[in-house]
């Protein structure tokens, strides 16, 4: 069975209720992201979230490596685990606004891993070496609910192998085309089995940019914002461009370089103009249910074991992302669902 997450960057007093409604809708999980100059702490909103719901998983969809130490972030997910009775996950990422507007840059693949490695360290109670110093959580021992499942969200080859060392599940921010989710899943199977790992030992999902909506160009100018957050980072540098033309690849590049973190994730953006309807329509699924669901389940049968769905932008109407998450939850989740990775 595929899990299907929502992913929601929600405003200020908003993310208990877009768990709450995930839950009723019947997610399986929703990822809320941690931009500490944005919005709201991530940690106290999956705190409230889960005091508030009974089923849904809860995580951070994503945070870093450089905003918190990994005692800090192992801490507190484990602190959610606790309090939502064994739901939460860490999703992680390099960085990205919450690092950019404190002035920092996202980690280097080097320092992520090993961050991802100290907080897996942390959550299994062992001690973790800081210099000479010994460092352990001492009231994880074991953690309250089980250890949280660290999932992280990677775009290069270079931290897909590192997350595919380090992480419990590696999930893949390529966009929606099966030939660019077939290479990062290769280049994740083939890192563990370089590390001496057991490949079939590592989950593998994808976040993926997706509205379900009758009229394709309301989805599609639903969907700049978020798509804008994701799929910059293949522009980023020419190892993340695998399996995209020339034309795909110089648009990102552009995209990457006029990126406002001011504008995060919003559809009104000025860089949300590098997103022209070809690139959408190659990158990202917007259409019927009917299509939505046709292309999603060309991506599981690539062999993911998750989708994070990524169907809104960050100043999208509330009403309307509810009316495009029910549409979704309704005609398209159910069907998902029942399929069976390959």
């Amino acid at each position: 069975m595929v899990e299907i997450w929502a992913l929601t960057f929600p405003a200020a007093g908003r993310g208990v209720s877009s768990a709450l409604a995930a839950e009723k809708q019947g997610w399986d999980g929703i990822y809320i992201a941690d931009s500490q100059n944005l919005t709201s702490d991530v940690y106290v909103t999956l705190t409230a979230a889960a005091l508030e719901t009974h089923r849904i998983r809860l995580g951070t969809g994503v945070t870093n490596p450089v905003t918190r130490h990994a005692a800090v972030t192992a801490s507190a997910i484990a602190s959610v685990n606790d309090v939502s009775a064994g739901r939460a996950v860490l999703g992680i990422g390099r960085g990205d606004s919450a690092v950019a507007h404190v002035g920092q840059a996202m980690a280097s693949v080097a320092r992520f891993e090993r961050y991802i490695r100290d907080v897996q360290a942390y959550l299994a109670g062992e001690v973790v070496s800081i210099g000479e110093f010994a460092s352990r959580i001492q009231w994880i021992d074991p953690i309250p609910g089980g250890k949280p499942l660290v999932d992280a969200a990677v775009t290069g080859p270079r931290a897909i192998a590192a997350a595919a060392r380090s992480a419990d599940r590696v999930s893949l921010t390529l966009g929606a085309s099966p030939s660019r989710i077939r290479w990062g899943i290769e280049v994740a199977r083939r890192a563990r089995e370089e590390a001496g790992l057991d490949p079939d030992g590592l989950q593998i999902g994808a976040y993926v940019n997706c509205v379900a909506h009758p009229d394709r160009a309301a989805g599609k100018n639903l969907i700049r914002g978020s798509m804008g957050t994701l799929i910059r980072f293949s522009g980023m540098h020419p190892a993340n461009a695998t399996h995209l033309s020339g034309r795909q690849a110089a648009q990102l590049a552009e995209l990457s370089r006029i990126y406002s973190v001011n504008q995060h994730a919003m559809r009104s953006a000025t860089h949300s103009a590098a997103l022209d309807d070809e690139l959408i329509d190659d990158l990202a699924i917007v259409g019927s249910s009917e299509y939505c669901l046709e292309r999603l389940a060309e991506l599981v049968q690539e062999g993911l074991r998750s989708l994070v769905v990524a169907g809104h932008s960050r100043d999208a109407d509330p009403a309307i992302l509810e009316e495009t998450s029910q549409r979704f939850a309704e005609e398209v989740l159910p069907h998902l669902r029942s399929l069976n990775p390959s």
